[in-house]
């Protein structure tokens, strides 16, 4: 399995364009610190496998051309890339999926509130029927093989979009981890509890499995056991600590009440990561969070820990 880090910041990126905190500041002075919207592209390690990329941010056609193996060959017009996976209804995680409209055909996978969502309250079906056809899977916490084919591709032929899985694909299946809906999707009553998940990706063929979740509002069983068994954990790293986003003047909640539990702290996801056997990598972070800075100390705390935080473009084998 080969996970392709795309994008690690929070919504807005790092700079946020209306922003001049430290860590916007920093990445402004230097742009090697800067940070696009948190996205990853996964596929099987076998010969001649497709991608398939986690959350479409605003920013995916950058995302895709600065990576080598998710261009097209020369003189072709089709992609590598297979479809789309989202863990929810984010507009950072989903208006890249009209950035996609030059493609013939399009899988995306999601749970059956954030199809719902992305269909009735921003109407993504109709926006996008004129370009491109849309084939919406649902995704669920029973593990689904990823296919192989190339469902992106311009030009490609139709019969293509539902080809079947090549044998040892990787296969997804989701965790929930919150009911937050997005603000655009709010409405009365609790929350589905699959509007926002984390996936399990595993490949049979070398037993390998990996743990997405850029977004975790709580520390559920299911997500305990997922990451107690996987190779790799990537996680939610928005903010430092609980009060980040009350002292950075950014909001009036701490970070667990909107939605992310913090990385430092008695309840912060760093105790808990320390203990596994896996390989842990934060990402999705904050413009305020300390970590944009690599010189913070923050960085130094993690490291006694065991722990990372996941960089732009990095690759991971599994």
């Amino acid at each position: 399995m080969l996970l392709q880090v795309l994008g690690t910041a929070a919504g807005g990126g790092v700079p946020q364009w209306n922003c001049a905190c430290p860590g916007c500041a920093g990445a402004r002075a230097h742009p090697g610190r800067r940070r696009r919207h948190a996205s990853l592209a996964v596929r099987s390690g076998g010969p001649g496998s497709r991608w398939h990329i986690v959350n479409a941010g605003p920013d995916i056609a950058d995302q895709i051309e600065s990576v080598p193996a998710l261009l097209p060959d020369p003189g072709s017009r089709e992609t590598p890339v297979a479809g789309v996976i989202l863990t929810d209804a984010e507009l950072d995680h989903t208006l890249g999926i009209a950035r996609l409209r030059e493609a013939d055909g399009l899988v995306v996978r999601a749970t059956a509130p954030v199809r719902d969502a992305l269909l009735g309250r921003l109407r993504l079906g109709d926006v996008l029927s004129p370009y491109t056809a849309i084939e919406w899977r649902e995704l669920s916490e029973k593990p689904e093989a990823l296919s192989a084919a190339a469902a992106t591709g311009c030009r490609e032929p139709a019969g293509r979009l539902n080809a079947l899985s090549a044998p040892g694909a990787i296969q997804v299946g989701a965790i929930p981890v919150s009911a937050k809906r997005p603000r655009y999707a709010a409405g009365p009553g609790p929350g589905d509890p699959i509007w926002s998940v984390a996936l399990r990706l595993y490949e049979p063929a070398t037993g390998a499995t990996a743990v997405y979740a850029p977004a975790i509002a709580t520390w559920s069983d299911a997500l305990d056991e997922a990451v107690r068994s996987a190779d790799v954990v990537i996680v939610d790293g928005t903010f430092w600590d609980d009060d980040e986003p009350v002292r950075s003047g950014i909001s009036t909640r701490t970070a667990t009440a909107t939605g992310h539990l913090p990385i430092a702290g008695p309840h912060g996801t760093s105790r808990r990561l320390t203990a596994l056997p896996g390989r842990c990598l934060y990402t999705h972070l904050n413009n305020t969070n300390p970590l944009n800075d690599p010189a913070a100390a923050q960085h130094a705390r993690l490291a006694e820990r065991g722990l990372e935080v996941a960089a732009e473009r990095m690759v991971i084998e599994l």
